[in-house]
């Protein structure tokens, strides 16, 4: 069985796509097969790994409201072994629509099933809301990534989420669990990034990775470029961090965290 992995977090502009993308493209580079499933209605994990979605066939609107088969809906990036479900602009009426509909908390997890002995990972990239479309990949996910801004209004979001997995874990998939927090846009010149980043890890342990990601200007460059940064420039702070955060993620196991020492991907 693959692990499935939902990069969460409700609130917007944290950094969820760029760690995603950034993520599944280490696994994929290190020789894993991998398939990153686009749920978020921007299309920025689309466009960030050089897909044009307006001229893609189908999507994960297609997967979800018509239940095409994930086969049918993956493209090629210009990541070699990662596999993209790609999102379009179809996808923000979906929720109106799953509503009515049979089993609509389970058919991204239907989907996924189908598909599953295919990939080592499968990473879901959710919408930054805890509609629907957040739903489907909590119940079909067996971990939860979430990144962190170094910021004062952070952990208020955090509780909501993890208030919300619980519930997921209660009511329609009991294997979900948060597996790591990920501290991105962290900027070491202030001290209420430090002080946010201390508070984390005093209240999550070792749920929090070691490794912090910074801000970089080439993080926020290389989507422009259609490219994940370790391909944009593979020698900038942002991909030296996001390798780290990688090798993290693949040490740990479906459980949870474990020791990282002598772990490689």
């Amino acid at each position: 069985m693959p692990r499935i992995i939902a990069v969460a977090n409700q609130k917007g502009g944290v950094g969820k796509t760029t760690t995603v993308v950034n993520i599944a493209t280490n696994i994929a580079i290190s020789g894993k097969r991998t398939l990153l499933i686009d749920l978020d209605p921007q299309g920025n994990a689309t466009t960030g790994l050089g897909v044009d979605s307006k001229s893609v066939e189908s999507s994960s609107y297609n997967v979800l409201v018509q239940q095409l088969p994930i086969s049918a809906a993956r493209v090629k990036t210009v990541v070699e072994g990662l596999d993209l479900v790609p999102a379009t602009m179809d996808l923000a009426g979906s929720e109106v629509e799953l509503v009515p509909m049979f089993s609509r908390e389970l058919r991204l997890r239907s989907a996924i099933s189908l598909i599953s002995n295919e990939y080592d990972y499968i990473f879901i990239d959710c919408p930054p809301s805890l509609g629907l479309l957040t739903v489907n990949s909590l119940a079909a996910a067996t971990e939860v990534i979430v990144p962190l801004q170094c910021e004062y209004y952070a952990l208020e979001g955090l509780t909501q989420l993890l208030n919300n997995v619980e519930l997921i874990q209660e009511n329609l998939n009991a294997d979900l669990h948060v597996s790591s927090i990920v501290l991105v846009m962290f900027d070491a010149r202030t001290r209420l990034a430090q002080e946010v980043a201390q508070e984390v890890r005093e209240h999550f342990g070792n749920l929090v990775l070691e490794t912090v990601v910074p801000r970089s200007v080439r993080l926020s460059e290389a989507p422009s470029y259609g490219k994940p940064v370790e391909l944009y420039d593979p020698a900038s702070s942002g991909a030296l961090a996001y390798r780290q955060v990688t090798k993290e993620v693949a040490g740990r196991n479906q459980t949870g965290p474990q020791d990282m020492s002598e772990r490689s991907l």
